[in-house]
């Protein structure tokens, strides 16, 4: 019976394998690499990130003491824009749409082994409309949540 056992579980890492290998040679895989290393050898969005970083650290010093502090809202909005202008490098939206489309694959894949054992296993995603979907909730309390129906 052991031997049994042993074998099963020499399976299962087997295809664990077989899919991590599948997932790594992915075009969701190769796209994220590809945007990644594009971003990072974007010369302005690495001296808009190591600006921002200054900024940031300006910000958690002048957050200490919130909308008191003289220079509050000055710093906030050099943040919100810098962080803005960052976002909209054409390296940066490319790099986040290639990340947001190997999150999809990976939840799939996460819910496909999940529901594969349970349909109530919940697997975190960092899409919140998958994980209220996937978990039930959404749907006015068929969760068994206490959502009040009307």
């Amino acid at each position: 019976m052991e031997s049994l056992q042993t074998a099963d579980v020499t399976a299962l890492i087997m295809e664990s394998y077989e899919l991590s290998t599948m997932i790594n040679q992915s075009r969701e895989v190769s796209e994220y690499l590809q945007a990644k290393q594009a971003m990072e050898e974007d010369a302005e969005v690495q001296r808009l990130l190591s600006l921002f970083e200054k900024k940031k650290e300006q910000y958690e010093d002048v957050q200490r003491f919130g909308k008191y502090h003289p220079d509050f809202n000055h710093i906030s909005k050099e943040v919100r824009e810098l962080k803005r202008t960052i976002e909209l490098r054409d390296s940066v939206q490319a790099f986040k749409r290639a990340e947001e489309r190997l999150d999809e694959l990976l939840y799939q894949v996460s819910r496909t082994i999940a529901d594969a054992v349970s349909e109530t296993i919940k697997v975190p995603s960092n899409n919140p409309f998958l994980e209220a979907k996937s978990s039930g909730c959404g749907t006015g309390g068929s969760c068994g949540c206490s959502v009040k129906k009307h």
